[in-house]
């Protein structure tokens, strides 16, 4: 059987391909602890009270989209940050009637 360059190249493509993935991740990433999350929230909630009290009367239109997108992401990022465990109203009906048929 006579192995051809052509088939040496795709070999040796296949085997970089497969081996760069697991390279790539040679650095260990450090996860948030809680008192960095805390602080994180505490000055997220600064700057929503901060928003709620500037005077948007004198602010531009374009202005008023960026308070608006900001708030929103800060908003988004304290859910985020809080956690909490949420179940839909499908989810409760289908606990609630594996709970009646098991007991």
């Amino acid at each position: 059987m006579k192995i051809t360059n052509v088939t040496k190249c795709l070999m040796v493509c296949l085997v970089l391909t497969m081996a760069s993935p697991s390279m790539a991740n040679t650095g260990a990433e450090i996860p948030p602890t809680k008192e960095l999350a805390e602080s994180r929230a505490v000055h997220l909630q600064n700057r929503l009270v901060e928003i709620e009290g500037m005077d948007k009367r004198t602010l531009s239109r374009s202005e008023k989209k960026v308070l608006r997108r900001e708030v929103r992401e800060i908003k988004k990022e304290l859910a985020a940050i809080s956690g909490g465990v949420y179940l839909s109203i499908g989810a409760i009906i289908l606990i609630a009637l594996l709970l009646i048929l098991l007991l």
